[in-house]
């Protein structure tokens, strides 16, 4: 039990580490009466959605930081400026800055290179297509479900300038607390995925009896389930088999996005959820991560039965 408990630490120590940088980021920029301006920069992004300004805030925040801009949605929601349905809305917009990030830090240097530029090409270009498909979602269910809200980024309650060093010091005050509420909650949540990994819950998302179902040629096997488990793992493994000519890059596209069906729910159970609960509690903090994660298992289902339809 010490040694899960010290994996946890391990694990957890960094995220906590840039939730408090997030909460703290977020204060000093109320303090320093800065988020106002900020909300202008997005503005064009959310002038056809009936999101509130202080949802364009947040997402120019999580640019940045995405846990930093959730915590600005968690302050704005205790404040009573933002229900559950525009705290859902902008959490998942908030989390489509993190596609173009990993353009410029994991597909152009990781995959691109692994799986060469056809098939890493197309990996890249389902990863931005769902950040576009995301936004867009999001636009027109605001739309639907929102009537428009007023609620304004956060001001500083103190009148005049504030200096750098006074800004932190009333941050770190206002937000320690919040800090301490949040960490409680994600250790607790980690502890458990960690003590279900360990039991082997997450082997329920075996991809092997569906390899056949949708023609995964048996020298490919070992590289979709890899993927499932470790997505660099998985393209390490399947590169070499592209460039060998192993497996067509037809097929190898197929494996990426049925692997990726399969990563996604486990992904969101490690990382995602643990994360979402501690800040926005465990109501709020499953339906964003189940939203979020379903539409983009959904845009990996749809491109996989138009890969397989034009499969030979």
């Amino acid at each position: 039990m010490i040694g899960l408990f010290l994996q946890v630490l391990d694990f957890a120590i960094p995220i906590l580490f840039m939730i408090f940088i997030g909460l703290v980021g977020t204060a000093v920029l109320v303090e320093l009466g800065l988020m106002q301006k900020f909300s202008r920069l997005t503005s064009p992004i959310f002038a056809h959605t009936n999101l509130p300004e202080t949802c364009s805030s947040a997402f120019l925040v999580s640019i940045g930081s995405t846990v930093a801009a959730n915590s600005m949605l968690l302050q704005e929601k205790e404040n009573g400026c933002l229900d559950d349905r525009e705290v859902t809305l902008c959490a998942i917009m908030n989390s489509t800055p993190a596609y173009v990030r990993e353009l410029f830090t994991y597909q152009v240097p990781i995959v691109l290179p692994a799986l060469g530029l056809v098939v890493g090409g197309f990996y890249a270009f389902v990863f931005i297509f769902t950040a576009i498909f995301k936004v867009l979602a999001v636009a027109v269910a605001s739309k639907l479900l929102l009537k428009g809200n007023s609620c304004k980024p956060p001001e500083s309650k103190f009148n005049g300038k504030v200096s750098l060093k006074t800004a932190v010091e009333r941050a770190v005050r206002k937000e320690f607390k919040v800090f301490l509420k949040i960490a409680r909650v994600y250790l607790i949540a980690t502890t458990i995925v960690f003590f279900l990994r360990e039991q082997g819950a997450f082997e329920i998302f075996t991809v092997l009896p569906l390899a056949e179902l949708f023609k995964i040629p048996p020298e490919a096997i070992v590289p979709l389930t890899s993927y499932v488990a470790s997505p660099i793992l998985g393209i390490s493994l399947l590169g070499p088999m592209i460039h060998a000519g192993e497996i067509t890059q037809l097929q190898a596209m197929i494996v990426l996005m049925l692997g990726s069906m399969f990563m996604l729910p486990i992904f969101a159970l490690r990382s995602q959820i643990p994360k979402k609960v501690a800040i926005f509690g465990p109501r709020l903090g499953f339906r964003i991560v189940a939203c979020s994660t379903g539409m983009s298992i959904l845009i990996r289902f749809v491109i996989l039965m138009g890969l397989l339809s034009i499969s030979p």
